[in-house]
């Protein structure tokens, strides 16, 4: 069989140009999309909610001309688990992922895997923290079986874990030394890939999960200034997310000179909520902090901008991590099974062109022994589920958690109560690996360790030990210890969080 061919110059640039109209047609269809993450910032360390010292001018911008959600809520109280949540849609005991350091289930399907599958060009930069190991960042071996490139992303400058000034970072498995600050470093990045990819006519999507304002705390001498008074740990933790608002900064600016602002969908939240011992108070007013499933442990800052698509303004819609896996789907027309079912979360594309009174459906939530279930308006805890006790609290009237209703509201809290114990039950069949083919869990969940207990990074060891971010870890003053078997403990095994 023979085949016809252009011999004409013309004919084959009429053909070129064609086929990069259509391409461009398809780029154009489908927005850039930027997940930034905050590491351990409150709900209440951002200038728009006038927290009474820090400054925030680039997030306040981002919320201005962006969707500020008021109740805007992490995956679960602790980095991994929320982590987990953005990459699959699901609540992370579903996944596998039941505390900080815990492997995302290679069974899982991600966002981007799906958005490979769509065209999209993909990337991953800063905390990974899904690939079962503990203790401070380190860089990620090439042929680590759950790093970011096992999960969909073509490129990645990625840590294990919290990363901070100078780190040390792999890009693509290959170990690199940076210099300045974490967050302005991992925009950096991120920045790069933007610029290389964006003349290709594939769409573009990159996350960047910030190291702060994970502990421990260091920040520049000037982002320090304005909190001199505070004692240096409070001091240090906030001159960390000047920076980090100042990359934001450099991001949205990018954007706009790239020409990229109203093709991209960049949204901003943080992992888990705010710390104690910080001075002033991390979460506006909230109970709890990290850890907790109160309000303070899960509510976080969350923003969406999409100038030219998404209606500015501050909304109290409940909304959750969750969400943005099938907002994307229904944004681009994905087909249902690129997520794994059950999905948790639901699509906030409504809500880009005007508000919704109602979610609809409840956000719920566990972590070891405590379980939350939230709704448009009242909120299911229990802080300890093997006690059989729960409260019932009105956010609307009462966000702070001060009052339990339970007493005075039982038809609510029958209702809520019947809905959890039905979610529940579907968590508990999730985790046993009931949604994967077979309905069963393979490979098996690895133990999470901490890295300085591996012999895969022993030998690192003499020069890392010198390190300031690593030392406390070696020297046995933080965490488990490391070394001729002084101080080390094995990780404990995977428990139900029954």
């Amino acid at each position: 069989m023979s085949f016809p061919y252009f011999s004409h110059t013309s004919a084959l640039a009429t053909l070129f140009f064609a086929c990069a109209a259509v391409a461009a047609a398809e780029s154009s269809e489908k927005p850039n999309i930027i997940l930034v993450m905050a590491d351990d910032m409150g709900w209440g360390q951002t200038g728009y909610r006038n927290h009474p010292l820090l400054k925030t001018p680039h997030l306040d911008a981002m919320a201005a001309n962006g969707l500020r959600f008021e109740r805007f809520y992490a995956g679960g109280p602790v980095c991994s688990p929320t982590r987990a949540s953005v990459l699959t849609g699901r609540s992370h005991d579903r996944t596998g992922v039941l505390q900080h350091g815990y492997a995302l289930r290679l069974q899982e399907k991600t966002l981007p895997q799906a958005l490979k599958s769509a065209g999209y060009v993909t990337g991953h930069f800063g905390k990974w923290h899904l690939n079962g190991l503990r203790g401070p960042g380190v860089p990620i071996f090439a042929d680590d079986p759950y790093s970011p490139g096992a999960f969909g992303f073509d490129e990645w400058v990625s840590v294990t874990n919290f990363y901070d000034t100078d780190p040390l970072m792999s890009r693509n498995g290959e170990f690199e030394e940076f210099t300045g600050d974490s967050s302005e470093i991992g925009v950096d990045e991120a920045v790069n890939f933007l610029d290389k990819h964006r003349g290709s006519g594939k769409p573009m999507f990159s996350v960047i999960w910030y190291g702060t304002p994970h502990s421990p705390f260091r920040a520049s001498d000037a982002d320090r200034a304005p909190f001199a008074h505070l004692d240096a740990e409070s001091a240090d933790h906030h001159g960390e997310l000047v920076a980090m608002d100042r990359s934001i900064g450099t991001l949205r600016a990018k954007l706009r000179e790239f020409g990229l602002e109203k093709d991209t969908l960049l949204v901003f939240c943080s992992d888990n909520g705010g710390l104690p011992k910080i001075t002033p108070a991390t979460v506006g007013g909230l109970r709890g902090f990290k850890g907790s499933v109160y309000e303070g442990g899960l509510r976080v800052p969350g923003i969406m901008e999409w100038p030219g698509t998404i209606t500015p303004r501050v909304t109290e819609y409940p909304a959750c991590v969750m969400d943005l896996f099938p907002t994307v789907v229904d944004l681009l027309g994905l087909p249902g099974e690129v997520m794994i079912k059950p999905v948790d979360g639901i699509s906030l594309r409504p809500l880009f062109a005007g508000e919704k009174k109602e979610r609809g459906a409840p956000i719920g939530f566990r972590y070891q022994k405590q379980r939350a279930l939230i709704d448009d308006r009242y909120k299911l805890v229990s802080a300890d589920l093997q006690k059989g006790e729960f409260a019932l609290y009105d956010l609307v009237e009462d966000p702070a958690e001060t009052t339990d209703l339970s007493a005075t509201k039982p038809e609510v809290m029958a209702e809520m109560k019947a809905q959890f114990l039905a979610w529940d039950a579907t968590m508990e069949a999730s985790f046993a690996g009931r949604d994967y083919p077979g309905g069963t869990l393979s490979p098996p969940d690895p133990e999470p360790i901490a890295w300085y207990e591996t012999d895969r990074y022993r030998p690192y060891e003499a020069v890392w030990r010198e390190r300031w971010e690593f030392l406390p870890y070696y020297q046995g003053t933080k965490g488990f210890g490391i070394g001729k078997g002084k101080g080390n403990v094995k990780a404990k095994g995977k428990e139900k969080s029954k």
